[in-house]
């Protein structure tokens, strides 16, 4: 498997509207854009930050799986994200080593990538998602 950067860390928040002044205002972080991922109830916000960026994530569903983590552990960084140069080969490699896998095959992310993540309890507690792009 082949990481090629930390693609970005994503933060769980209950409004992006109500909580990205603190980026773009307070810290000079650019809003890059803005979608809804209907697959996975939520809407992103993207934030550049050199190479890498911040993801806004707002829960469009009381039972998505944002909103159920704001509620589990509040407002915060919900994961980390590594860019990899194969997403189904860097699968099948973490499922050979016994690396429990939340997702067996890709599934489509924000911007066209596809992503998958790994159970937090193969990585001491953190979410961590692989992305392709």
């Amino acid at each position: 498997m082949k990481i090629l950067k930390i693609d970005h860390i994503g933060i769980a928040v209950s409004s992006i509207d109500e909580k990205k002044n603190f980026w773009t205002d307070a810290l000079g972080l650019k809003l890059e854009k803005t979608e809804t991922v209907v697959e996975q109830n939520l809407i992103t916000a993207f934030l550049s930050v050199g190479e890498s960026e911040l993801e806004l994530l707002e829960s469009t569903s009381d039972e998505g799986p944002v909103a159920k983590y704001i509620e589990k552990k509040g407002e915060g960084i919900q994961h980390v994200a590594f860019q990899v140069e194969n997403l189904e080969q860097a699968l099948a490699e973490l499922k050979a080593k016994g690396i429990q896998l939340i997702d067996q095959t890709p599934r489509k992310g924000a911007g066209g990538s596809k992503i998958a993540f790994l159970h937090p309890k193969a990585t001491s507690g953190v979410l961590v998602e692989l992305c392709e792009k």
